[in-house]
């Protein structure tokens, strides 16, 4: 186990506006969602300009959700105990250089690396929901939370929908300079303004429990991002698979015996936090796979007989409604929550975004057809994606607010692997000596995701309902002890 020093920025010790600091956290937010989409719609460019194969060029996608999935929840323990004011700056900072990295890179391989920088980044999410949770009034707490969350779905679509224009005016590399101009200057004003956190958990982290952490996350998410290109059933695959599990079980092992555990397993038992992490799990499924082949759906070619043929900047064009519900849905979810029981609004955004997955599966001869599914989709899934952050963050002690939204975050993102890897199984199956994937391969990927988010409404009606999730009742339910349970033992 290692400490590390407690002084912080001697110039955050006093408070700052809620205002000052909700706006820094949104920037920050919103400079890691749109680093992540931004590379999805530039594939086939970075494969053509870099002269890379398409398994090389997938790396670029690859190589940020394994680094975000290790990140987060690392860093976010490393807020709760050392600082979130100073964890935020070197997250944010690392986007920054990442995307600086990415504006220069001369091969594939530097791309790829610049990627793994910016996955640093990930550990923004719990580090913004912990410090909302510290330096927000009561009364505002819950709205900061809902869009905050939401801004991560609304980067993802924004990020689609702008890489095309940015493309066709400013080329290929010049795509990451704006990401990286926002995140550095986040960085210096979380630097400036920012406070010292108030709340901190006890003791130092555990180098075992997060260097397992890492190797399992690695393992499982290699097998499942690249299954579709190295075949499910390859030595590789099957080896990473294996090895995970080992890993993972060594890793369960080493949390339960730690005296300062990355992710306190006994927080992870409560019924309200691994009924939450369920939902976000399932909804990452579809929503990254959704929000991943829907621009190349509109993408493929009128001489498929099904396919738009529209350009990237126009694909982006129809996902705008997605950009714009889930932002309307994480301003108007906390209002609603107080109105209606949370757990029910969760259950029906699953609904309603399997509804509009449906109808993309089943109506999308024209542009504005699929504009309507996403438009439909992206209304449930910014009103679940506030609602969960708010569920979590109301499950635990406020020491543990960072790991806690850290792992949330993290299932969400392993989630999208999956969906991932299942939709380009599927795609790619039917794909014809013309190079193009038939119609039916839409349908049914699209058709699955549909089926994969009612099974998130399912799991949502497990979530407990009211005042259960709040800190005391669920301690008590799960028969743990009332002092925080990262206390040294």
């Amino acid at each position: 186990m290692v400490e590390f020093p407690r002084e912080d920025w001697p110039v955050t010790t006093r408070r700052t506006h809620p205002g000052v600091v909700f706006a820094v956290l949104a920037a920050s937010v919103m400079s890691f969602s749109l680093l992540q989409s931004m590379s999805v719609p530039t594939l086939p460019l970075v494969q053509e300009q870099f002269g890379a194969s398409q398994a090389q060029a997938s790396w670029i996608v690859t190589a940020q959700l394994l680094a975000a999935s290790i990140a987060t929840p690392i860093i976010g323990r490393l807020g709760d105990a050392y600082g979130k004011n100073r964890m935020l700056v070197f997250a944010v900072a690392a986007l920054a250089v990442g995307a600086l990295v990415a504006a220069v890179a001369p091969t594939i391989e530097v791309m790829i690396a610049a990627r793994v920088i910016q996955g640093i980044g990930g550990g923004v999410i719990p580090l913004a929901f912990g410090i909302i949770r510290d330096e927000m009034p009561e009364h505002r707490r819950s709205s900061a939370i809902s869009v905050t969350s939401s801004l991560l779905a609304v980067g993802f679509g924004v990020g689609i929908v702008v890489a095309g224009p940015l493309i066709d005016l400013i080329g290929l590399h010049w795509l990451f300079v704006p990401p990286a101009v926002v995140a550095g200057g986040a960085a210096l004003a979380a630097a400036l303004v920012i406070p010292t956190s108030p709340v901190r958990a006890t003791g130092g982290v555990s180098i075992a429990p997060a260097v397992l952490l890492a190797g399992w996350l690695s393992c499982l998410l290699l097998a499942v991002s690249q299954g579709p290109t190295w075949g499910w059933t390859s030595p590789a695959v099957l080896g990473f698979a294996v090895a995970g599990v080992v890993v993972l079980l060594g890793w369960v092992r080493a949390e339960n015996t730690a005296r300062a555990p990355v992710i306190d397993l006994r927080m992870m038992r409560l019924k309200a936090v691994w009924t939450t992490h369920l939902v976000a799990l399932l909804v990452g499924f579809s929503m990254y796979a959704s929000f991943g082949f829907t621009p190349q759906l509109l993408q493929t070619p009128t001489a498929s007989g099904y396919g738009l043929g529209l350009t990237v900047t126009q694909a982006g064009l129809v996902m705008l409604p997605a950009a714009a519900a889930t932002f309307v849905m994480g301003l108007v979810a906390t209002p609603l929550s107080r109105r209606i029981d949370p757990r029910l609004l969760v259950v029906a955004a699953c609904g309603i975004s399997s509804t509009g997955m449906a109808l993309t599966a089943t109506w999308h001869d024209a542009a504005w057809h699929v504009a309507v599914g996403v438009g439909i989709t992206s209304v449930g899934i910014g009103l679940v994606f506030a609602l969960l952050a708010n569920l979590i963050v109301a499950a635990v002690p406020a020491e543990q607010t960072g790991v806690a939204t850290g792992m949330n975050a993290n299932l969400r993102t392993m989630g999208g692997a999956v969906g991932a890897a299942v939709a380009t199984s599927i795609v790619t199956a039917t794909v014809q000596p013309s190079g193009f994937a038939t119609e039916t391969g839409y349908v049914v990927t699209f058709a699955v995701l549909s089926a994969v988010m009612l099974l998130a409404a399912l799991a949502g009606l497990l979530v407990p309902a009211g005042p259960q999730s709040r800190r005391g009742r669920s301690l008590a339910a799960a028969g743990a002890p009332r002092p925080s349970v990262l206390t040294a033992r």
